[in-house]
């Protein structure tokens, strides 16, 4: 997995990168309770709002990690929003985008250098 400055880990699965965020993000949050999904098909650009969490403490924006289109979403956060708190790194995805290029994950923190950005 890779994780962005903005508390976000990428995880590659054949030709599509899932995105959600961090345990940490998670934490920060605290009780999510809403969560809008991107439409699927969409093309997106790095830095593009592409999601909105919000939780019992505030709003937050999901931003596009890299350029690409939107192939899937996690509709299960729809139903159940909670599920980010429960299991961020696993169940609860976001969406999943297919990327020209898969090189450009190189950029993104390991896990060893995001355990170090958070101190």
């Amino acid at each position: 997995m890779k994780y962005t400055e903005e508390h976000e880990w990428l995880r590659v699965e054949g030709d599509v990168v899932v995105v959600g965020i961090t345990e940490h993000a998670a934490e920060q949050l605290g009780d999510v309770v809403f969560v809008e999904l991107p439409e699927l098909e969409a093309q997106v650009v790095k830095g593009d709002e592409v999601c909105v969490i919000e939780s019992v403490k505030a709003a937050s924006d999901i931003l596009a990690p890299v350029d690409g289109e939107i192939v899937e979403v996690n509709d299960a956060l729809s139903d159940n929003p909670g599920l980010v708190n429960e299991d961020p790194q696993g169940d609860a995805w976001f969406f999943k985008m297919k990327l020209d290029d898969l090189r450009v994950l190189e950029d993104f923190m390991t896990e060893d250098e995001y355990k170090e950005f958070l101190g």
